[in-house]
């Protein structure tokens, strides 16, 4: 839950940087666990035949998507740039059947280590040691 709400306080908008898999997959997650209690809450109301039920229900999943509609898009993005791969990879999902597949593969694929294009390693908290060429090291 904490990486959930990390990612809507202080990265709500943020396309640049990268996104380890677990920042994006427990997003996911949660983004998930949320959309299903609101199809819940409109399954209650119809059950028991109350309207007001299920148009309460329609209208949390409605600010809901339209409020993570942002950081669902910025998360994937930074997951994207994790692999070294430009966020525009995105529109390859609008691809009819495979392109759901080929862009799952991409957003579950280990980032690269160290350094890329797009910023530090999140996975290693020693970025200064990245940031120094193998040669010097030694």
């Amino acid at each position: 839950m904490e990486i959930f709400l990390n990612v809507l306080k202080t990265k709500y908008a943020e396309f640049n940087g990268r996104a380890r898999r677990y920042e994006y997959w427990m997003f996911v997650l949660f983004n998930i666990i949320i959309t299903v209690s609101g199809y819940a809450i409109m399954g209650i109301g119809l059950a028991t035949e109350s309207s007001i039920v299920v148009v309460l229900g329609y209208i949390i999943l409605l600010i809901l998507s339209l409020g993570l509609l942002i950081p669902s898009l910025a998360v994937a993005v930074r997951r994207l740039h994790d692999t070294n791969k430009s966020g525009w990879f995105l529109l390859i999902g609008l691809i009819p059947f495979i392109g759901f597949i080929i862009l799952l593969v991409f957003l579950a694929t280990e980032g690269t280590h160290g350094p890329n294009q797009y910023g530090p390693d999140p996975k290693n908290s020693h970025d200064d040691i990245n940031a120094i060429g193998k040669d010097e090291l030694v």
